[in-house]
């Protein structure tokens, strides 16, 4: 990304794109930031000669998942909720409640720490109330928080 900010062992190098020149052979930390995005903070070994170097702002890192219990009307199925950057999905034995969706197309995506309650609707499909098997809501909220987290990222506007 044009513009962005580079600091080698915390000394501001400029901005990007660039050449960093008399860079001692070795371990560096590189950092680099952009308005509107997320730093990178990463370890850079540099060898002898010209190197370049590829790093992406947007790129959105998931896999979470969590045992969850899901409530019917009457009675309940066990499963998985899985989520990674291309979506979320429940695995169970019964096909019927089964499914899978866009991170960003969820009309509803929220946990209710003191009902120890995920709520999650797909768009345009039913709502699904997740508890945890040990009816622990910190299992809960953690899985929440790290969704949530990377549906805003993928819904940024560049």
């Amino acid at each position: 990304m044009p513009g962005a900010s580079v600091f080698i062992d915390r000394q501001y190098v400029g901005v990007t794109p660039l050449t960093a020149p008399n860079v001692s052979p070795g371990t560096h930390q590189l950092n680099i930031s952009a308005q509107g995005y997320s730093g990178i903070a990463e370890s850079v070994d540099v060898e002898p000669g010209p190197r370049t170097l590829l790093f992406r702002f947007k790129e959105v890192r998931l896999e979470a998942a969590i045992d969850v219990v899901h409530k019917h009307r009457f009675g309940s199925c066990s499963g998985r909720l899985i989520a990674t950057p291309q979506g979320i999905r429940y695995d169970t034995t019964d096909a019927n409640d089964a499914f899978t969706a866009p991170l960003t197309g969820l009309e509803r995506f929220d946990v209710d720490y003191l009902a120890k309650t995920l709520h999650v609707k797909p768009a345009q499909g039913r709502q699904y109330d997740f508890t945890d098997p040990d009816g622990n809501a910190d299992h809960l909220f953690v899985f929440h928080r790290d969704v949530d987290a990377a549906r805003k990222k993928l819904s940024e506007k560049p």
